[in-house]
């Protein structure tokens, strides 16, 4: 039985034809999130939809940067749910502070920005002004289960 929306947030992922997944379990020996003060830290989030990932290998070789994006978005998505499962409510969030992307990228690959932009515009999709957040965008040679992307985010609540 699925559970009634009970944020805005969550009626606004409704929305945008979206669900809250559920937390992303761990690959090694780490948290998916840690709150200190206000703060709420995710770990990098892979863009695993289920427990698998899309896709496999670099941008710009074996995936695209239109597919890295979408997975960007999905990254994004995993980590609201690490956020909520810290602080019960996304209604909380005052603010995203901080996104960094990691996309794993052919050597020619310069268009990391333009990936990762699915993360951020999804947090200004679902959030408003308080999505919009400081950011970077690093091109890496692999990240972990030889996924394409990786977001981690500061996220500020009340």
């Amino acid at each position: 039985m699925q559970e009634a929306t009970s944020s805005r947030v969550e009626a606004r992922l409704a929305e945008l034809d979206l669900t809250l997944p559920a937390v992303a379990k761990p690959v090694a020996a780490y948290l998916p999130a840690i709150t200190t003060g206000n703060y709420v830290y995710t770990s990098g989030q892979l863009p695993l939809i289920n427990g698998k990932l899309s896709a496999l290998g670099k941008v710009g070789a074996e995936v695209s940067a239109e597919d890295a994006k979408a997975m960007a978005q999905t990254c994004a998505l995993n980590a609201l749910a690490a956020i909520k499962a810290e602080i019960g409510d996304l209604d909380r969030i005052k603010r995203i502070v901080k996104v960094v992307g990691f996309v794993s990228s052919d050597p020619s690959f310069t268009g990391q920005p333009g990936v990762i932009n699915g993360a951020s515009e999804f947090f200004g999709n679902v959030l408003g002004e308080a999505g919009v957040h400081a950011r970077s965008a690093v091109g890496v040679a692999v990240l972990p289960l030889d996924a394409p992307v990786e977001v981690e985010v500061i996220a500020e609540f009340e």
